[in-house]
């Protein structure tokens, strides 16, 4: 694999030293607002465009002096863009929030008045769309999704940046949080990384769910109950996803608590995967919205400040197994591949 000049440079500005991605993701809106109305007990259509501002200023300013870099949205984020911290990098997402309900497969869209090039211009480092993707769609759905990456692919091709592209697996009118879903969720992993690993997708880095719910894995201690597989089968499935990665790759956080996501981490860790990274958002500041609904914006710094700081200290102390992002262009570092 060859990697272009403006791609790594991308790369270089969201990766810390080591060339490991340890980002912080603060790009929801839909799912945000609505959390905030549910701890202020209001209806959605309060929480106003300030809100989401003021917060996601607070997140980004108070945590980006602890991450390599920063995933905001350009319809709320940008305040939050010129707050953070001069070492960290930004991504920004190009996709709108939530899918489209009205038919089948979770097809999604991208934000009506933005480009590639106008994320650039708005000082992006690298580009995130979201997919909610699974195998098991129809070829109908699916070759609409390949298409639809495709083009983000050559969009980023042309101007030069890396793309990120994080895909959320799913079962149309399931619930993925229960066993028979969590069963399921090793292939869905593994098939989704094997296909958008491929060229014609132009991605660049793999944002990806771990191939396994945490939950379910017996001996963990996320594990409450019934379990769907044991320690040694899930670290089986980690190594299986890791081994059909021909693009770098990092978990995201997928709504877990802090705790639940050092656990996994540990996990990776001890499946010897070669992961470059993280970007994680919910598992660092979830804990934050009731004190911000509640208490307002100081609280919401103050709780960032103490809590926050760990929650994302315990996530970067998780990341002392995981491998540079060039390793996978077979360079010994990032210098290397300009040679």
């Amino acid at each position: 694999m060859k990697i272009t000049p403006g791609k790594q440079k991308g790369l270089k500005a969201v990766s810390d030293s080591r060339g490991v991605i340890a980002a912080a993701a603060m790009d929801q809106r839909g799912s945000l607002k609505s959390a905030i109305a549910k701890e202020k007990g209001v209806d959605k259509s309060t929480v106003t465009p300030q809100m989401l501002e003021e917060f996601k200023i607070a997140v980004t300013r108070i945590l980006t002096p602890h991450a390599s870099a920063i995933l905001l949205d350009p319809e709320y984020g940008l305040p939050a863009a010129r707050a953070r911290s001069a070492n960290a990098g930004l991504l920004l997402a190009y996709e709108n929030s939530g899918y489209d309900n009205t038919r089948p497969g979770r097809l999604p869209d991208l934000l009506d008045v933005w480009s590639v090039r106008r994320l650039v211009g708005a000082g992006a480092d690298c580009i995130k769309i979201l997919l909610y993707y699974t195998p098991f769609d129809s070829f109908e759905i699916n070759d609409i999704k390949h298409a639809w990456v495709e083009r983000i692919g050559a969009e980023c091709i042309a101007l030069d940046v890396p793309f990120f592209l994080e895909c959320v697996g799913y079962e149309e009118g399931k619930d993925e949080k229960t066993i028979e879903f969590a069963r399921k969720k090793p292939e869905i992993v593994t098939k989704s990384m094997e296909e958008f690993s491929k060229p014609q997708y132009g991605v660049d880095v793999l944002k990806v769910e771990v191939p396994v719910n945490m939950a379910y894995v017996a001996g963990t201690r996320a594990c409450k109950g019934e379990s769907a597989y044991t320690r040694d089968e899930a670290k089986k499935y980690f190594r299986s996803a890791a081994s059909v990665a021909k693009k770098p790759f990092i978990y995201l956080s997928a709504g877990v608590s802090n705790d639940v996501f050092i656990e996994t981490l540990e996990l990776a860790a001890e499946a010897d995967t070669n992961f470059s990274g993280v970007l994680c958002g919910r598992a660092t500041w979830k804990e934050g919205i009731p004190v911000y609904a509640k208490q307002g914006v100081k609280a919401l710094e103050d709780w960032l400040k103490d809590q926050g700081v760990r929650n994302i200290n315990n996530v970067n102390a998780r990341l002392k197994a995981a491998k540079p992002w060039f390793s996978f262009y077979g360079a010994a570092s990032a210098a290397a591949l300009a040679d």
